[in-house]
């Protein structure tokens, strides 16, 4: 009974150390590729932060500012952007965006989704969305022709009027343990966040040919400098969150690996204890 025990166990634990020898792998690659990937992340917002504040001037000195980027009528149709990962074993990662995305979706609308990330084109091929653009294996290597082509579908269907409103879903990197998944209005730009447009004086510049046509230069460049930050920040926030679910799960495996050893060793000490008896049983017979 105990030799069958022992021989039970021993399987386990060499399952469970095999086991254990992948998820540390897959730590350690996750370790290495977060500090380019945070540092990328960070490389990328300037730019972006430099194009929306000279948004920001230009709608502040501009009275009346006539843009179809900035005119909101009814919505009836909307495009969502959603980025995910290209793989799992990241924890909820993947999980929590999607449902984000899922929950801002009335009962009865079904959205154009552009889908970046093979999880995110799976999550909403499988549900019959209508797709209007998908992106697989791109968030590691993402280049501005990349982001600029993303954005140049979602300003294209804005403007042609198949969509009135566009969305991106993407999970902010916090740090590498606290990532946030986030729902931001991408179109229409119809006002300012609290204090921006009281960061600038209407000092009278001048923008030639005009403050409308500057202001519809920056936006599809706003955009795709959005998307780059986007990306880079799910990816990062991706890595960090595979690397805390494979660190807690060779950690686990470590702690399954410590209970088994006990198991077999009370297991190998019963067995030992039962031959004994029944050598002394024997002894005493004769």
């Amino acid at each position: 009974m105990a030799s069958g025990n022992m021989k039970d166990i021993k399987r386990r634990v060499k399952s469970v150390e095999s086991t254990m020898q992948i998820t540390k792998a897959m730590q350690l690659v996750a370790s290495s590729k977060l500090r380019k990937a945070k540092a990328r992340a960070e490389e990328a917002r300037p730019f972006f932060e430099a194009q929306y504040s000279l948004m920001c001037r230009i709608a502040a000195e501009t009275e009346k500012l006539s843009s179809v980027f900035s005119h909101r009528c009814e919505v009836n149709k909307r495009l969502f952007i959603v980025i995910a990962g290209d793989r799992g074993l990241a924890g909820g990662y993947n999980s929590n965006i999607l449902k984000l995305a899922q929950n801002a979706m009335e009962k009865d609308e079904q959205p154009y989704i552009i889908a970046i990330g093979k999880k995110s084109v799976e999550y909403f091929t499988k549900r019959n969305y209508p797709i209007a653009a998908s992106y697989t294996d791109i968030a590691e290597r993402i280049k501005t022709a990349d982001a600029a082509d993303i954005a140049q579908i979602a300003i294209d269907m804005y403007t042609s009027g198949k969509v009135d409103e566009i969305r991106l879903f993407f999970t902010q990197f916090v740090s590498p343990l606290v990532q946030t998944a986030t729902d931001m209005e991408v179109l229409p730009i119809d006002s300012l966040p609290s204090g921006e447009a009281v960061r600038y004086n209407k000092v009278g510049t001048t923008y030639d040919p005009s403050p409308d046509a500057v202001f519809n230069r920056i936006i599809p460049k706003l955009i795709t400098s959005l998307i780059m930050c986007a990306v880079g920040e799910s990816y990062a926030s991706e890595l960090g969150a595979r690397r805390t679910s494979m660190e807690n799960a060779t950690d686990n495996a470590e702690e399954m690996i410590a209970t088994l050893s006990l198991m077999y060793n009370r297991a190998r000490q019963e067995k030992i204890t039962n031959e004994l008896n029944e050598i002394v049983s024997g002894a005493n017979a004769l």
